[in-house]
């Protein structure tokens, strides 16, 4: 017995060791990388917690002080939210504190590249003091959530719109045949898997001996906007290309395909699914990881590259990676020269808040779903509109950024 505890103690003081190990190694150049990880760990603690949490939450007073206890989904989506609302918190606070940085010299800047022990330590308290507010301050992050959730939506469509022109501007630019050739090439090749793709929609939604009107109106209407785009992008007076018109087209039918995805398994227009009742493990970790990926593109992303998202008095983002690639990198760091910081760090953080009432969304169904759908990450009636919603607002964005430059001329877009 006495073995056995000091074997125990010993494996617990290597453990500690070794985090407190790989905590201290986090540098400047790898810690929006540990703020990704950060990020993702509370995404599996949120799922975690609503496949188990449901009994120990029914069993605390100040949460289950119904006459009535609700049924086992309710208790499942306030985990979620209880959770959500911790890291909220967390990196709502750190986009305060960090406001207003411009150079490396700020003691402010230590903060968001170190002490990392003592940040996860108050993310793990916060998340955990979110078990005891009461259910009223749930019930209304849950309501802005939905809210701060289509604000995202619109930093994702942004920073695709940004990537885009960059990239098309970037070929552009070097004038060479083969870079036209490119363009070309890239161009019909997203126009293909376009019009493929929308052909594979037509026989998974629009099953025959149903009434599926909706769904028909919903593929009819993103074919009408991938012409509609590029009739825009190649008219005289705008002179635009038709790389980003083919891939913003291809992007809006990944947006049908998904919002009709997400309709209830149930439901008898989504013949995709409507034959499997069971969900594995496999696909609702794949949904669960493309969530995080998603997420954490737009977060890195929105933070630390020079988009229109940035606010105008914050640091311009460079082309520098998120980690370094050489020891030379490293070292510039050292010099004893107050140096601008490269992106906005208080915007960075914003965008994980945003981040955060999203993925909630997503793994609660966006806090309406019932039956089987409550068991499936985005899955339901509110997961499919708002799917269809980012698709016209993703439209309408280009169309009005190709359209802008021409409308008012003296302004700077």
């Amino acid at each position: 017995m006495w073995a056995a505890s000091c074997l125990a103690s010993c494996c617990a003081a290597c453990a500690c060791e070794a985090c407190r190990t790989a905590v201290g190694s986090i540098g400047r150049r790898s810690a929006r990388i540990a703020y990704c990880g950060l990020f993702a760990l509370s995404l599996f603690a949120s799922w975690a917690l609503r496949e188990v949490a449901a009994p120990l939450l029914q069993s605390i007073p100040w949460i289950n002080h119904f006459h009535k206890t609700p049924d086992r989904e309710w208790f499942e989506t306030d985990a979620v939210l209880r959770v959500s609302l911790g890291n909220f918190l967390f990196f709502t606070i750190l986009a305060v504190i960090m406001a207003g940085i411009k150079d490396q010299k700020d003691p402010r800047d230590k903060i968001h590249h170190g002490g990392w022990m003592a940040k996860i330590f108050c993310w793990a308290v916060i998340v955990f003091l979110m078990f005891f507010v009461p259910n009223g301050v749930v019930s209304f992050y849950e309501s802005i959530s939905k809210f701060g959730s289509g604000l995202f939506l619109l930093v994702q469509v942004v920073l695709l719109l940004d990537f885009v022109h960059g990239w098309n501007e970037n070929w552009v630019a070097k004038d060479e045949q083969f870079w036209y050739m490119a363009l070309l090439v890239v161009s019909v090749v997203c126009y293909i898997a376009t019009f493929s793709f929308l052909g594979l929609l037509f026989h998974w939604f629009t099953p025959s001996g149903h009434d599926c009107g909706l769904n028909l109106f919903f593929i009819v209407f993103t074919l009408i906007l991938v012409f509609a785009l590029a009739i825009v992008a190649l008219h005289p007076k705008i002179n635009g290309s038709l790389l980003p018109a083919s891939v913003i087209g291809l992007y809006c039918t990944y947006l049908c395909y998904s919002g009709l995805s997400s309709e209830p398994r149930d439901y008898e227009c989504n013949g995709l699914h409507n034959h499997s009742k069971a969900v594995s493990t496999g696909s609702l970790t794949l949904g669960l990881l493309t969530t995080i990926l998603s997420v954490v593109y737009s977060a890195v992303r929105a933070g630390s590259s020079a988009t229109v998202l940035s606010p105008p008095d914050s640091p311009r983002g460079t082309d520098k990676p998120l980690l370094p690639f050489s020891k030379a990198d490293e070292q510039e760091d050292k010099k004893d020269v107050p140096r601008p910081v490269t992106y906005s760090y208080s915007f960075f953080h914003l965008i994980f808040s945003l981040a955060s009432m999203y993925s909630a969304m997503l793994l609660t169904g966006w806090s309406t779903s019932i039956g089987e759908s409550g068991k499936l990450v985005d899955v339901g009636w509110p997961s499919v509109w708002v799917r269809i919603a980012t698709q016209w607002a993703t439209a309408g964005l280009f169309i009005w950024s190709l359209v802008a430059p021409i409308l008012f001329p003296d302004r700077e877009f």
